[in-house]
């Protein structure tokens, strides 16, 4: 998690975890409320992420993205699916396919499957394009999948459920809160920024640097936290191996769901072609242990 604590963060009133997405996730409420209101609010929380996994995660047998993966044909989408497509449509056409949710099959050839084995196999499977794999109707709420494909979600979905999650917490009029889902964060302060802490990637009882923010949305990526042999998470579609030029990634903006894309797509392309397109701020630590940083970063770094 490229995130730590840091010490002018204030104590939380109320703060919660759980696991879930692979990863775990911790809930922070700031403002004053009654133990049975938070208690329901987590049972909300949890029933949310759940319902979530359901549907999209590919560890599970059971679920949506199981089944596209088994048989071809058109299947109902709940809603909540149009954005998160919309969103790596667009991330797929501004890195020319490098970023793409039909990575699924290739991260489970190279070990990264539903048993978490991390045992690539001899052959990794390149990602199909998605014009010739799967259509999707923002007007009907179906995907077509011309044929099976094993779709992987991870480059944007931990993403969009903080920002579903975040949207919870201020229907129940929560004014300062953060979600973070194990380096996916979404911050909103009604007094003074929050400030949090970016881990080295070389050296995970440290930071590097902070990060202060009063609202909005901040997404770290490092290769260094689920590694195996000559992989990590992010595998480039087109060369099939691991990007390591760069370390680590932050990314700041609106959205949850745009930050965690953009720091995959940054292990893919120039941060300035995606500039073009994306409205964000971003901290690269490059493999020379050198640093590239946006002028509008909401934050420093000490070395």
């Amino acid at each position: 998690m490229p995130f730590q604590p840091s010490n002018p963060k204030p104590k939380a009133s109320h703060s919660f975890s759980f696991p879930a997405t692979g990863t775990t996730w911790t809930i922070e409420i700031y403002d004053a409320r009654a133990q049975t209101e938070i208690k329901d609010l987590e049972l909300s929380i949890k029933e949310r992420v759940q319902a979530f996994e359901n549907v999209y995660s590919r560890f599970k047998s059971d679920s949506l993205v199981s089944e596209l993966a088994r048989n071809a044909g058109t299947y109902d989408l709940p809603t909540d699916a149009i954005p998160m497509l919309d969103m790596y449509w667009e991330l797929y056409r501004a890195t020319n396919g490098l970023v793409t949710p039909l990575i699924g099959q290739t991260l489970v050839d190279a070990g990264y499957d539903a048993h978490y084995s991390f045992q690539s196999q001899s052959e990794i499977t390149m990602p199909p394009r998605w014009e010739d794999t799967f259509e999707y109707s923002t007007q009907d709420h179906t995907i077509t999948m011309i044929h099976a494909a094993q779709l992987d979600f991870g480059a944007v979905g931990k993403g969009y459920l903080v920002d579903i999650i975040s949207e919870l917490l201020q229907k129940h009029e929560i004014q300062t809160f953060v979600v973070d889902a194990g380096g996916d964060m979404f911050i909103r302060s009604a007094h003074t920024p929050l400030t949090i802490g970016l881990e080295d990637p070389q050296n995970t009882t440290a930071i590097l640097g902070t990060a202060s923010l009063s609202s909005g949305a901040l997404c770290g990526s490092a290769g260094n936290r689920r590694r195996w042999g000559n992989y990590h998470h992010i595998i480039n579609p087109t060369t099939l191996v691991s990007p390591e030029r760069i370390m680590a990634a932050w990314v700041y903006a609106d959205s949850t769901m745009l930050a965690d894309g953009l720091t995959t797509s940054l292990f893919m392309v120039p941060a300035h072609l995606l500039q073009k397109q994306f409205d964000f701020e971003y901290i690269l630590v490059m493999d020379t242990r050198s640093i590239e940083m946006s002028q509008g970063f909401p934050g420093k770094i000490f070395t």
